[in-house]
Parts: structure tokens; sequence; C-alpha cells
């Protein structure tokens, strides 16, 4: 009988250091002793339950692979269906290379709907992918926020910076909390980048960005008034704001005032930092988050006036005790801004060297502690003269025998403004030379002034332009007056003979009358009071209310004073001509200075910035960037009537003195031989228009002196062209009979005419080309004459060929009449 084969080896047991410890904490629960591993009553229950948990999750898991399978295979039916309908129907593919085949239905059907619906079907499955993938992103980034903020909130029953901790407990609390805000920022900010870029690729996922930005705010509703309640606690505990000492003297001027923030502790100094990154950084997200919301919805961000959120606390406190002196201070307006000064600059040095590293670390970009500072200070200010001070102005101002007062109330509080406005633009430009020499306020200072306030009260504005309207119309009204303001000053006339370019600056190169030169200097002080205002379009409006309304009134003064200088041929007396030449001076040089002012960057922005509010201009021919543009329109029309009106005289007082002369038939046909015309040129200008040559060379002479040099070089050679056009046309229709002596008498009165032009330009007869022509055609010889006639009369365009006899002025019917009275001459 053979021998039972040997039973298998008992499993070895695994190394105690090879087991988890969840394994040894099992064993050591179920088998404490060794009597444990011998006793059946003991073992069997353990077995049958090892057995059971065994069964369950067996179960479990193949419950769990079912719904995957399933999942996995219904998922992929649509997939799969559209495989292989493509799969059929890349079947038929080969036959498009046979004729019958590239136009089958089966293969149209493919190109147009098979393949596009695949793609469509593919770009779903991974765009509901790439949904899924990135609504678990932010669900695991919300999920850390609300565990970082969970635990701040938590820890709020102790402030961080509370001194009545001890030590040690209040430190490791605080910097636990620091941590963990700065986790909840941190969270925030991954969430932010995640949603810039759903809204940049995904902007149809707006529900998922609601429901982010839904739980987002709420969780920054809670932590962001914790961390200005844990700054504002810490504030306190520094001793800030500092008490505005009064002097020893008992009066109200301030002293010295201590900075807190110089003078703190190191622990204190870095905890203060941390609070204020901490601050800095909740507003850099708040700032990210509003520009992202307002990009989606296609609304422009106004960021011309970003405060800075720790910089404004470190104000608040300090605003509410000086308004306790602003408020006894209201009859003298004057020591509000001087205690609004003080306390800006004592603080300015200590804060851009304490807080500028801060704001740099927090990687602020552009953020400048001294611009918030004194923007934040100024903005108190200002709002506190918009309750207190121009408020109540305003409501006296509507009684009419307050006015006055109020006016000049209203004035002395501008000027303080501007002059503080000013102080606030040194103190910011203490290290920087960047400002122009015009005084304007460029870039960011731009909306550090007081003048703000007007920006939310168009009323106020009207207001103030009245009454500055009204001030400058007081000191131009007592100039009018005064017949010296309107006199050109000796400086000008002496200077006639230097030669100067058209375009000059100064009053005296354009002979302008002082009132010019002051009524510009009024105008300008006007612009100059709302330079610091914040918005272009509000100085625009104030300069057109007061600027432009003034100029408008000074245009009126003009023309009545033109009006009422009479201008008359028959009049000998200068006074008349030289005070229209001092009129016209004074709109040419206005004209200049408006346009020069319109050609400023300042003045571009503000046209700028009424365009883009107002509807299209319809007149295409006006200049849009040009701000003075009616205003100079109206200059230069005013300009050339005068000019037209003096030329006209001056032709008329010449043709009444040249009538006799020109209309007289034995002018030109005396046969008298001179013995020497060329010499003896007194005996060769015809007696009758010796007083015509005179008289316009006297008003040439006058008109010289008295007009700037642009409009005398306009007038005269205007005069010369009506002289030119008059004479020729005076002789073609005379029918005055021309001999050969009457011919140089003709030749010799239009020299002394052209003479008097001579100290004008090298070569005034060149403004003569009728009269050159006509002498021309009086000296030509008899053959020439009647070749010339012979051709004129055969060719109806025989003017072509006259540029051979150098004639191009005349035209045909005034040289036969010319050569028509000369038969006698040859």
């Amino acid at each position: 009988m053979e021998p039972p084969p040997p039973s298998p080896p008992l499993p070895r047991l695994p190394n105690t250091a090879d087991l988890t410890p969840q394994h040894l904490a099992f064993l050591d629960q179920h088998f404490r002793t060794k009597r444990d591993l011998s006793r059946e009553s003991f073992n069997l229950p353990l077995s049958s339950s090892l057995s059971q948990l065994c069964s369950e999750l067996e179960s479990r898991l193949l419950q769990h692979l079912t719904k995957r399978t399933v999942s996995w295979i219904s998922r992929s039916f649509s997939a799969k269906s559209s495989l292989q309908r493509l799969s059929l129907a890349l079947q038929n593919l080969s036959l498009r290379t046979s004729p019958q085949g590239i136009g089958s239905k089966r293969f149209q059907w493919v190109l147009s709907e098979g393949i596009p619906r695949l793609a469509s079907e593919m770009n779903r499955i991974e765009s509901l992918r790439c949904y899924l993938e990135t609504a678990v992103q932010l669900e695991a980034l919300v999920g850390d926020l609300e565990d970082a903020a969970l635990f701040v909130i938590a820890r709020h029953t102790g402030n961080m910076f509370s001194l009545k901790l001890s030590i040690s407990s209040n430190s490791e609390d605080a910097a636990s909390k620091h941590d963990n805000l700065l986790q909840a920022i941190k969270a925030m900010s991954d969430i932010e980048e995640v949603l810039v870029g759903v809204v940049k690729f995904h902007p149809q996922w707006h529900c998922l960005l609601k429901s982010v930005d839904t739980r987002v705010d709420k969780i920054l509703s809670v932590l962001r008034p914790q961390a200005f309640a844990d700054h504002r606690a810490f504030l306190v505990s520094l001793g800030w704001p500092p008490k505005l000492l009064p002097s020893k003297n008992g009066s109200d001027h301030i002293t010295n005032l201590p900075n807190p923030l110089v003078l703190m502790q190191e622990d204190k100094r870095r905890n203060y930092s941390q609070s204020f990154i901490a601050l800095c950084a909740l507003q850099h997200l708040q700032n990210r988050r509003e520009e992202r919301q307002l990009n989606s919805s296609l609304i422009k961000r106004d960021t011309q006036n970003i405060q800075l959120w720790a910089i404004d606390e470190l104000v608040s406190p300090i605003a509410s005790r000086m308004e306790y002196h602003f408020t006894k201070w209201s009859e003298q307006p004057e020591y509000m801004f001087a205690l609004a000064y003080k306390v800006i600059r004592d603080f300015i040095t200590g804060i851009d060297d304490v807080l500028q590293p801060l704001i740099d670390k927090a990687r602020l970009i552009g953020c400048s502690a001294k611009e918030a500072w004194v923007s934040a200070m100024v903005q108190m200010l200002s709002v506190f003269l918009e309750k207190k001070v121009f408020l109540l102005l305003t409501e006296r101002y509507k009684v009419k025998h307050l006015k006055p007062d109020v006016s000049s109330s209203w004035l002395h509080l501008v000027d303080l403004i501007i002059a503080f406005d000013k102080k606030m633009q040194s103190l910011l430009n203490l290290d920087t030379c960047f400002l122009a020499v015009s005084g304007s306020f460029e870039g960011l200072s731009r909306g550090m002034s007081v003048l703000s306030m007007f920006c939310n009260r168009p009323d106020w504005l009207k207001i103030w332009a009245k009454i500055e309207f009204k001030n400058a119309w007081k000191k131009l009204k007592s100039e009018l007056i005064e017949e010296k303001a309107w006199m050109t000053s000796k400086k000008c006339i002496s200077g006639i003979d230097t030669e100067q370019e058209y375009l000059l600056l100064t009053v005296e190169d354009h002979k302008a009358p002082p009132i010019a030169e002051f009524f510009l200097k009024i105008i300008w002080e006007m612009i100059e009071r709302c330079q610091t205002m914040p918005s272009s379009l509000l100085r625009a409006q104030f300069i057109r209310f007061t600027a432009g309304r003034f100029l408008w009134y000074f245009f009126k003064q003009l023309l009545f004073r033109f009006k009422a200088t009479e201008l008359c041929p028959d009049s000998s007396d200068d006074v008349a001509i030289v005070r229209v030449c001092g009129l016209i001076n004074a709109a040419r040089y206005i004209w200049i200075k408006l346009q020069e002012w319109s050609d400023a960057v300042d003045f571009l922005e503000m046209k700028i910035a009424e365009n883009d509010s107002s509807k299209p201009i319809q007149d295409d021919s006006m200049d849009n960037d040009c701000f003075f543009e009616e205003e100079i329109r109206s200059l230069s029309e005013m300009e050339t009537n005068w000019l037209m009106e003096i030329i006209a005289v001056v032709l008329r007082q010449f043709e009444v003195l040249s009538w006799k002369y020109v209309q007289n038939n034995d002018s030109f046909g005396d046969e008298q031989v001179y013995t020497n015309p060329v010499e003896d040129a007194d005996l060769i200008v015809s007696n009758d228009f010796v007083e015509a040559l005179d008289s316009l060379k006297r008003w040439l002479h006058t008109m010289k002196i008295s007009l700037n040099k642009k409009d005398f070089l306009d007038l005269w050679r205007s005069i010369a062209e009506g002289l030119d056009h008059y004479i020729s046309w005076s002789i073609v229709r005379s029918e005055n009979w021309f001999f050969k002596m009457g011919v140089t008498q003709f030749e010799a009165d239009m020299q002394a005419l052209i003479f008097i032009f001579q100290p004008y330009c090298a070569r005034p007869q060149a403004f003569f080309p009728c009269i050159n022509e006509i002498l021309k055609l009086l000296k030509l010889k008899k053959e020439e004459e009647k070749l010339m006639q012979a051709f004129l009369s055969r060719n109806e365009n025989g003017s072509e060929c006259l540029h051979l006899y150098g004639i191009s002025h005349l035209s045909v019917n005034q040289i036969l009449q010319v050569l028509r009275y000369k038969i006698w001459a040859g």
C-alpha cells in the first residue's frame, strides 16, 4: 500500500515590516495573544465577517466596473455609429476615378454631410471634455478658497493684531491668519486666471462663469471687511492718526506732526507690511475681476482715479480730525488749504519711503505711494468743500442781493484752489522736471485737483463760468472807453522798415493796439483757471462758457467801433484810416494767438473730447481739430471785409481824381514836341493825373505805417490789381486817339504810377500786366500793327499766338479796340 502523498507546505507568513499600518492595527485588534489563534469560537465569526466583507467589496467593484463599462459603451455608440457610416461611405470613394462616380449622390452626400457631421460630433465631444475639465479645476480651486476663508473667519474671534493677547499666541495667530488670507487670495487669483481663459476662448459658458463669480463674491464679501477691520485695528495700535498739535502760543496754527509710520518698531513694521501687502493684493484682485467682467460686457472701465485702499485707510481717520478744524474756518478758507498742505507735505516723504517699497513688493505696476497719498487727501478736501462750502454758496447765489458777495467769495475760493493745486503738483515733481513752460498739468496729476468737484456738478460749473465772465467783463469794460488803448504805440511804428517774418508773436510786431494784448491776457487767465480740472470735456465747456463767450463780446466791440468810423473818399483826414488799420491789426493778432493756442496738445484733446461727445459735424470743410475754429473764421472774415473797405475807398478816390484824365480826349492827342521827355520827367506827367497819384501815395504811406506787414502786403497788391483793371478798362472804353507823343505821355504817366509801388517790391510793374500790354500795343510799328489786325480778324483763336508778343491778359476785342485808335501813332 502506497503511502499518502505529502501535504502541501503551509504558506509562509509575510514579514512584519512588509505589512501596512492598517494591517498591523487589524491584527493587533483581533489577535492579541497566541490563544486567539487556536480559539475556534473566536476564529469562526472573524472568518465569516471577513468573507462577508470581501463579498461586499467584490460586489461593489463589479457594480462600479459595470457602470463604467456601460457608460463607456453608451458614449462610444455615437462615435462608433459615425465611424461605421464613414466606413461605408468611404467604400464608394473608388468611384471617383470613373466618370459616373464623381457626380454620384453617395459621394456628394459624403462630402457635404457625412464628414462635416462627423467633425461636428468630434468637436462636441472635445468641447464637453474641456468643459468638464474646467469645471473640475474650478471646483477644486473654489474648494481650496472656501477652506482658507473658513480658517480666516474662524480666527476672527480674536483680532490678529490685538495687543491684549499674549505675545506668542498673538504672533502665531496673526501669522497663521495672514498665511491663510494669502492662500485665499492666491486661490482667487488662480480662479481668475481660469475665468479669463473661459471668457476669451469659451464665452458661451456664461452659466459656469456666473456660478463661480457668485461663490467667489460671497467669500470676498466676508474677507474684505475682515481685512479692512484688521488693518484699521493695527493702525490704531500704531497711534494713527497723529494728533494735530496746537502751537505753544495757543493759536490754532498747526506745528509739528509726527509720523507713526516712520517711528514703527521692527515687529510692528513687519506686521504692518504684511497687512498692507494683503490689502494691495485684494485690491489688485478686485481690479482684475472688474476688468474681466466689464470686458465681457463690452463696457469701458474708467481707470483715471484709482486709489489704493491701504492709503485710503490712512487718510480716512486723519480726515475726521482735519474736518473738525475746517468747520471752525468756514469764513477763513485759506486756513483750510494751509492745514491740508501742511499735513500732505509733512507725511509725503515718510509715506514714500515706507510704503513705496511695499507697493513694489506687491507688484502693483504704475502705482505711486506719493500720488495715491496726495490724491486721497485732495479728494478729501474736495468733498468737504463741496458739501460744506460750495453748496452753501450756491444756495446764496440764487438770492439776487447776495450775488456780489457770493461772487467775490467764489472767486477767492477758486484762487485758493488753483494755488493749492499748483503746490500739489510741485510736491509730486520734486524729483522730476517734466512740466511744460505753460504750466499745464498732464497725466495722472490731472486727477489730483480740488476742482474735480465740478465734474459731478455741471450746474455749479455754469455758475462759476458766469462769475468768471462778469469779472472779466468788468476788467475789460474800463479799458474799452480809453482811446489810448486803441492806438498803436510808437514802438510799433519805429520798426516799420525792418525785415521780419509775417507770422510774428509780439503785439509790437503786429502793430496791434494795447487793447488786443490786454484782451488776450484776460482770455488766457480764464483758460488757465480750469487747467487742473480732470475732465477734458468739462474744461472745454468751461472755456466755451467763459473765453468763448468773451471772444464774441469783444468781436461785437470791434464791429461797433468800425461802424462808428467813417471812411469816405472825399476825406483828407488820416485818422479814420489809422483807426481801421488798428482794428485790422487787433483782429489779425487775436487770430494768430487763437490759432497758436488751438495747436497746443491741451486744446487738441479738448476738441477731440467735444467731437466724441457730440453729433458728427455736417460741414466737411470745417477743421474739426481746431478748438477756436468758428472764432478764427469770424476774425478772418472781419479782417478781409475791412481790408476790402479800405481798398474800395482808395480805388474810389483814385477814380474820382483821375476821371478827367482818363476821359479827356486831348490827354494823348497833343502833338507838341518835348525836347527831352526822359530827363524832364515833371513835364511828362499829366496835370490831371498828379493829384490822383499824390493821394494814392499818401494813402499807401499811411497804411504802411499803421498796418501789419501781412495785411499791408495783401492790401497794396489788391490796390495795384484794381488800378491795373481800372486804367486798362478806361483806356479801352474811352475811345481816345493815341498819337506818338500821346503814347509817350501815357507811358510816362504809367511809370509814375508804378513808381509809387517801388518801395514795396523790386518789380512793381509785374502787378500791372494789362497796362504793360497796352503800352506794348501802342509801341508797335505800323507794319506790325497791320499784320496783327489782319491776323486777329482772320483767326477766331488768334489769341493762341499772342504770347509771341508777350500779351496774355487782354482779350482779342480789347486788342482790336486799342489798335483801332492808334492808327496815327505809327
